[in-house]
């Protein structure tokens, strides 16, 4: 029958390497290079490196025993544990409990020795959303690479939400706010793939959560040269001359004067349908602008087609069957 001891844990001091960004960083950003995560906190997951000690188990005490890809350890004497999902003190309890059948009230003592499984979740329009494992130096473009790259439906702002633990998320010129256990941060999409502020592709730390929004679309759609949806961008609205301009233009039946704009109207279950006669406004005498909001429709018959429904426009639009998006 094996006896065992208790062993004492110290926990302070322990340390791990963090990602680091690939451009300098700059004093702002220095506490999201020196964080360090807490291990009575930590989750374990694959490829972390663990030892179990206790007294009179020489074929366990003191040995690294990593976490294999499926969340398993193979712990001598107690067989295959599950152990990705846990936190020290769950996995001890554990182990614990299987040494149990054979000694009363064991005790047994966890340590971590590498932090190797690191997620984080990188969600919205990307082509892989989902949990990503960090697993050494990541960026922020890394980790977008590493989700598949970003949807043509892909906003122009990226959010990196941030655990308070790991300190906050402070740049020049970005936009940050705190909630006392949360610090999000808001870079420019754009900004960042073109490396103009190299300080933006920060460090990425495990537990973030990457969030890329929807772009606002408008959608041109009828007897026009290129019809399709269109991304808003960062206007916040565009005029009907902008709309057919980024469409290419009147097809060479497009009956102007029974265009339609459908618009969602917040509350409402039907669009609105507003009649816009696009002769006065290409030869400058419209009364009034009408401008394209986020979400509109904006449709141009042809003259020689039959006439559609407003509910058929928007539910080609709702299903997105052949669709073009274009930015």
């Amino acid at each position: 029958m094996l006896r065992f001891k208790l062993g004492l844990i110290a926990f302070a001091g322990l340390a791990v390497a963090l990602p680091a960004a690939a451009a300098p960083a700059s004093p702002e950003a220095a506490p999201l290079q020196n964080a360090r995560p807490n291990p009575a906190l930590y989750v374990l997951g694959p490829e972390d490196s663990v030892s179990i000690w206790a007294l009179g188990a020489e074929e366990i005490s003191d040995k690294a025993m990593r976490i294999d890809f499926q969340g398993y350890l193979d712990i001598p004497l107690v067989g295959r544990v599950k152990a990705a999902g846990l936190t020290i003190e769950g996995l001890k309890s554990t182990v614990a409990s299987l040494f149990s059948k054979e000694v009363r009230n064991p005790q047994v003592s966890v340590n971590i020795i590498e932090f190797r499984s690191q997620p984080v979740s990188v969600v919205g329009e990307v082509n892989t959303p989902g949990l990503h494992q960090l697993q050494g130096h990541k960026n922020l473009l890394e980790m977008l690479s590493m989700a598949g790259g970003l949807r043509q439906t892909a906003g122009y702002s990226v959010r990196v939400t941030r655990r308070a633990e790991w300190g906050p998320i402070s740049l020049p010129g970005v936009k940050t706010s705190s909630s006392g256990d949360f610090t999000v941060a808001e870079l420019n999409l754009k900004s960042l793939m073109a490396a103009s502020n190299p300080e933006e592709n920060i460090a990425i730390l495990p537990y973030d959560v990457i969030s890329i929004p929807r772009a606002e679309l408008f959608y041109v759609l009828g007897d026009v040269k290129k019809a399709g949806a269109f991304v808003m961008g960062e206007r916040k609205s565009v005029s009907l001359l902008q709309a057919l301009s980024t469409a290419e233009g009147l097809g060479p039946a497009a009956a102007t004067g029974s265009a339609r704009i459908l618009r969602a109207v917040p509350g409402a279950t039907e669009r609105v349908e507003l009649t816009v006669d696009l002769k006065k406004v290409l030869k400058g005498k419209a009364v009034e602008e009408i401008r394209l909001n986020p979400e509109d429709i904006l449709y141009i018959p042809s003259s020689t087609a039959k006439k559609v429904t407003a509910k058929a426009i928007e539910t080609s639009v709702s299903l997105g069957t052949g669709l073009l998006i274009w930015k």
